[in-house]
């Protein structure tokens, strides 16, 4: 008799991997659905929906990301200063071409990944690099050539 029986992961049986992405014209929703499957570990077949299974990911050259049509100049991220009137914004242009442009990827990866104590946790696994260096060569993270993927993720 054949018997299916579904497999719960626990914590200490996790293995995560290291993933190298670059992200030089890729376009920027679809690297950070891309990203926020691989941290919650989607794409592994023992998936569990209450442990952080998902691997670390790198990313470098983050300022080279792209927006589609016009959502350089549209698209704007709000925050508030706490005082009265204390409402602010940037673009997604401005803040690409500011002091952090790794946030803006860090954001729209975070606002894909459901909120609570372990997106928090999820979210440490996420490392992202506005330039082509990174700390994490001792790790040997495996290079995923997300152009490759499908044609609509480069850009130009």
């Amino acid at each position: 008799m054949l018997t299916t029986q579904t497999r719960s992961l626990k914590p200490a049986e996790v293995k995560k991997g290291w993933v190298l992405i670059d992200a030089d014209g890729l376009v920027l929703g679809r690297l950070a659905a891309l990203v926020a499957n691989r941290l919650r570990g989607k794409h592994k077949p023992q998936f569990t929906p209450h442990v952080d299974c998902g691997d670390h990911v790198v990313i470098i050259n983050a300022d080279k990301v792209r927006v589609t049509g016009n959502k350089a100049e549209q698209s704007v991220f709000y925050w508030h200063t706490g005082y009265p009137g204390g409402i602010k914004g940037r673009t997604v242009r401005e803040r690409l071409e500011g002091r952090f442009p790794e946030r803006v990827i860090e954001k729209a990866v975070e606002r894909m990944i459901t909120r609570g104590p372990l997106a928090r946790r999820q979210m440490k696994n996420l490392h992202v690099y506005a330039g082509a260096e990174h700390p994490h060569a001792g790790a040997q993270p495996v290079a995923l050539d997300v152009a490759a993927l499908n044609r609509k993720n480069k850009l130009g």
